[in-house]
């Protein structure tokens, strides 16, 4: 069991108003709230030991870097990579998703095949058609169907000798959809591809075993976990992070540099070029072990029941369809009311203290699919409370009898 009130009290902004009103944070899947002991190990850096890593002999870069590279093996740990130098520091999953494939340009070749899944982010789409505009690979994409679940038997049917690559996120950011990416990855290999998954959606809610799934490529940001903005991290088998090329060149990422060569770091530095986000690494590691505090089970059971309180009470509201009914899926509800804008419901929402995520979500083949423009999308965390899913479902309410 969750001690909700202890939980809530961490977080400080759960505590504001918004237009007058408590705020109800419901649009975690976008980015999570901050815990007060992430935020006290932000302010400790720049207090105390604010200084460039890996390149000072004085006291506060020996400090930092301490903590930095001390925060790359609580990652590690956490996703239980074989090795610390797995663990590449990005921005973020985008970052991360643009340095592999920044990588595999000069790996593929005409013909070569790739396949993404129809339930993916924009961040996993684009870089992958950037790739085949540059190296004349082909792109092929795995369906969906009216319950937001990929079609498993047409990827089978993908699947040849000319695939190289599989992109799949872990969950959809629209939907919530859980999907099996155990039997894609498993698959993928006996053909010989490689696989990355993002994972931006599923960190917040399970805790991935990249040992135990055999992924060649795993993805996540931070700001998702309880971290702050603009660090995340690339897991990579040991193997294809040294047969990929670095994806930028500056400091920290050589190992001798002349004008007449330059030859680059071993990992994880090879992929690190210039100062990096040092505080945001090291936050990171400490929004890990927050969670990991409050435990991964405990985490999924409640948030299962939190999925379940708000489908049930907001599909007793007439008209309302939700979108992403998937026998998987985590604590996402994505709605729309029959003949009413996802913008103006989102909107009074708004004014109602209730902070939600419309549109498309990034996700537009998705919206595509269903023949809509977007949806309003409420996605639960950890420290949400059923209270304020009927806070929620009593604005739904208030913003269907004024827009109808």
């Amino acid at each position: 069991m969750l001690d909700l009130k202890k939980i809530r009290a961490d977080f400080p902004i759960l505590s504001r108003e918004v237009n007058g009103k408590p705020l109800v944070y419901f649009d975690n899947a976008a980015t999570s709230q901050t815990p007060q002991q992430v935020i006290d190990v932000i302010v400790d850096y720049y207090s105390n030991y604010n200084a460039n890593i890996h390149r000072g002999v004085h006291t506060l870069s020996q400090e930092a870097t301490d903590k930095y590279e001390a925060a790359r093996h609580t990652i590690q740990k956490h996703f239980n990579a074989a090795h610390a130098h797995e663990i590449i520091y990005t921005s973020g999953t985008t970052h991360s998703i643009n340095l592999v494939a920044s990588g595999f340009s000069s790996l593929l070749q005409k013909g070569d095949e790739i396949i993404v899944s129809a339930l993916e982010h924009h961040s996993n789409i684009v870089p992958w058609q950037m790739l085949c505009e540059k190296t004349g690979a082909i792109l092929k994409v795995i369906p969906m169907n009216q319950d937001g679940e990929l079609v498993m038997a047409e990827y089978d049917k993908l699947l040849n000798e000319n695939t190289k690559l599989v992109f799949v996120n872990h969950i959809s950011n629209a939907l919530g959809t859980i999907n099996p990416i155990e039997e894609i990855i498993e698959k993928a290999h006996q053909v010989g591809a490689a696989v990355l998954i993002d994972g931006a959606q599923a960190c917040p809610h399970v805790k991935p075993d990249v040992q135990a799934l055999d992924v060649d490529f795993y993805v996540a940001s931070a700001h998702k976990i309880c971290g702050p903005t603009g660090v995340g991290m690339l897991y990579g088998k040991e193997e294809w992070l040294n047969k990929l090329p670095p994806y930028q060149g500056g400091g920290e990422m050589i190992a001798e540099v002349s004008f007449t060569k330059t030859t680059y770091a071993g990992l994880p530095h090879k992929f690190e070029a210039g100062t990096p986000n040092i505080c945001g690494g090291i936050a990171f590691g400490a929004a890990l072990d927050y969670m990991n505090a409050i435990g991964f089970d405990a985490i999924a059971k409640y948030e299962q029941e939190l999925l379940e309180y708000a489908t049930k009470a907001l599909l007793e509201i007439e008209g309302l369809k939700i979108y992403g009914t998937a026998k998987n899926k985590t604590s996402v509800v994505s709605f729309n009311l029959e003949g009413i804008h996802p913008y103006d419901v989102g909107t009074i929402l708004d004014k109602l203290g209730i902070a939600v995520r419309t549109g498309h979500h990034c996700a537009q083949p998705i919206m595509d699919y269903f023949k809509i423009p977007g949806t309003v999308r409420a996605s639960f965390a950890f420290y949400n409370t059923k209270e304020e899913i009927d806070t929620l479902v009593s604005g739904v309410k208030k913003a269907k009898m004024m827009l109808s």
